[in-house]
């Protein structure tokens, strides 16, 4: 060792730009990583924000209807009235007539019997001209020989309107049988040979006046 140095040998040229080289690398290293870490703060907190921007608020729930029907509206004071619906007609003014095609019948001829309802009335009324009401009772003397009820397998109602003087008529054609309440058979046949007979048309309580005819 010389003389006047140290006991510590000095480093050379190279050692030192080695150790330059290093301490000038760590920096730049450290100043890379404080500028990642600002941008990836950057990065989340700009994330963060979309997120938050992006999600969608919680709606309201939507008022359900009043369970309580609203108050009906009262009516106008210029609403036009519903005109009435047809009267029935008045059985006063009502009549009933009964009558035959012939008067007198041959072998083998059946009456055709009519049954006819007029409204005597000055204004249009309904009457009810179903099977229900109409009945064509045929009798001689106390005798009754034949009602179209007895065997009436069903009846209706049928409403007609007529008008003031109108008249509707309903026609059945007897078969020359007997029949008795209930449809029982009955072997017996009316007589002819120059018998008379009574046709009565019947509509609810209403009869017509007797209609006679005669059977050969």
């Amino acid at each position: 060792m010389a003389p006047g140095s140290s006991g510590v040998p000095k480093a050379s040229p190279a050692v030192y730009r080695r150790r330059r080289l290093f301490v000038g690398g760590a920096l730049l290293m450290v100043i890379a990583l404080v500028i990642t870490g600002f941008a990836i703060s950057g990065v989340l907190g700009g994330a963060s924000q979309q997120a938050s921007s992006t999600v969608p608020t919680t709606a309201a729930p939507a008022a359900s209807p009043e369970a309580s029907a609203p108050p009906s509206a009262a009516p106008s004071a210029s609403a036009t009235p519903t005109p009435s619906a047809t009267p029935g007609c008045n059985q006063n003014l009502v009549t009933i007539s009964a009558s035959t095609d012939k008067a007198a019948y041959g072998d083998g001829e059946n009456p055709r019997l009519t049954l006819k309802v007029t409204n005597g009335g000055t204004v249009a009324c309904e009457v009810n001209l179903g099977t229900s009401q109409m009945e064509f009772l045929v009798t001689s003397g106390a005798d009754r020989v034949f009602s179209s009820k007895d065997c009436q397998a069903a009846s209706e109602d049928l409403e007609k309107t007529l008008a003031p003087g109108a008249s509707e008529t309903a026609n059945f054609t007897w078969q020359r049988n007997r029949t008795v309440e209930g449809c029982q058979a009955v072997a017996a046949k009316p007589g002819s040979g120059g018998a008379y007979y009574i046709f009565t048309a019947k509509l609810g309580s209403k009869a017509s006046p007797k209609a006679v005819f005669q059977l050969n």
